[in-house]
């Protein structure tokens, strides 16, 4: 039964109207016509696509999952870079914009509490909510960040985001139309083509990939992983992984998953600019898999008409699943109540590791049957 779209009259917004129909209105018009009419040089291309590389970055790793969710520490210098270039993304503050995104983790789909809950439509979802001062954002406050207010990088770029924003979006562009001689081409693809198109490459993160994809981990929200729009977004693209662990520095968690956010913060880590760079378990990610999968299993057994010759092996499936997730929580118990008696020493026993190694593989293994037996109920 799908939820009917909320209704809410709201004043608009403003100073984002004016933003973005202006930004808009140039890149749909002037830059087709500049480009019909006189043409672009290359440096004009490159620049455009290596601003629109760092401004992302700024966005994913720096206002994303360094401030929004503490998924690693960073040098200063790498927190001012992400400061300016994040401010030249022209998506509002550090402290607004992770405020508003902690507020849609904490209620994510609700349609009173998420400031862009993707259950009031696609289009809201997008941009819409920006658009006017509605009361589910226009209420948030900075209670949610105070941690973020005692960093003074981010309360310097909340004090002077107006002149940063503008300067560094028209002296940056400008500058390198001097240099290359290529002055307008360089204002409309570094300049406004790039901030339309990473404005809505953000934005497709709150809105189609929380309508198009999977849910590998979990179905408790609307948040899906979509390998195309990771492409789009630096990695931010596998959202169903993000909204169950937040925590994890990495979106895409695969080794083949494109996620060139996480690959920036490993290789910053390596000089020292990333540290405490967090992971979850490997079993956690596993038993989120497999607990989908039950729940899958499940429905579809409901609909097979081998109900009782299915029903019996998915509940061995199950008691299987019970007893590693008991061990595994009783290793983890042995594990802290080392830690709390300093016999961290004991904790490195070999055994012991080999053992969540053991339990890791049977989770993968029991994930692959569980996937047989649902094609089997399906086919039934």
């Amino acid at each position: 039964m799908n939820t009917p779209v909320k209704k809410e009259h709201a004043p608009i917004n403003w100073p984002a109207a004016i933003m973005f129909t202006i930004t808009t209105l140039v890149t749909v018009i002037a830059v087709p016509w500049y480009g019909i009419s006189a043409g672009y040089s290359t440096a004009a291309w490159v620049a455009f696509l290596v601003l629109t590389i760092l401004t992302e970055l700024a966005i994913t790793a720096g206002y994303h999952r360094l401030w929004s969710h503490n998924t690693y520490k960073a040098h200063w210098s790498l927190r001012l870079f992400y400061a300016l270039f994040g401010a030249m993304a022209l998506q509002n503050t550090v402290l607004d914009w992770c405020s508003g995104h902690r507020t849609h983790h904490r209620h994510v789909d609700d349609v009173d509490k998420d400031p862009y809950s993707a259950k009031r439509g696609l289009w809201f979802s997008h941009m819409g909510w920006m658009l006017r001062n509605y009361e589910s954002s226009a209420s948030i406050t900075f209670d949610n960040v105070k941690n973020l207010q005692k960093d003074p990088i981010v309360m310097w770029q909340y004090k002077y985001y107006l002149p940063i924003a503008l300067g560094l979006n028209i002296a940056i562009p400008a500058a390198l139309g001097v240099i290359f001689n290529d002055f307008w081409g360089m204002i409309l693809l570094a300049g406004f083509l790039r901030i339309v198109t990473a404005h809505h490459f953000t934005f497709f993160i709150n809105s189609i990939v929380h309508k198009w994809g999977k849910q590998p981990y979990t179905d408790e929200n609307t948040a899906r992983d979509n390998a195309l729009f990771a492409i789009l977004t630096h990695g931010e693209g596998y959202h169903n992984f993000h909204h169950i662990f937040q925590n994890d520095y990495r979106n895409g968690v695969r080794w083949w998953q494109y996620d060139p956010t996480k690959w920036f913060i490993a290789v910053a880590s390596w000089f020292g600019l990333a540290t405490d760079l967090k992971r979850v378990s490997n079993f956690r990610i596993q038993r989120a898999k497999v607990q989908m999968q039950f729940k899958r299993a499940q429905e579809k057994l409901s609909q097979s008409s081998q109900t009782e010759k299915w029903a019996e092996l998915l509940e061995k499936e199950y008691e299987q699943f019970t007893k590693m997730l008991s061990e595994w929580t009783e290793l983890q118990a042995g594990k802290y109540q080392e830690a709390r008696q300093n016999l961290l020493d004991k904790w490195e026993n070999a055994s012991v590791r080999t053992r969540y190694k053991e339990l890791e593989y049977s989770l993968k293994m029991q994930q692959k049957r569980l996937q047989l037996m649902i094609t089997e109920f399906a086919a039934a």
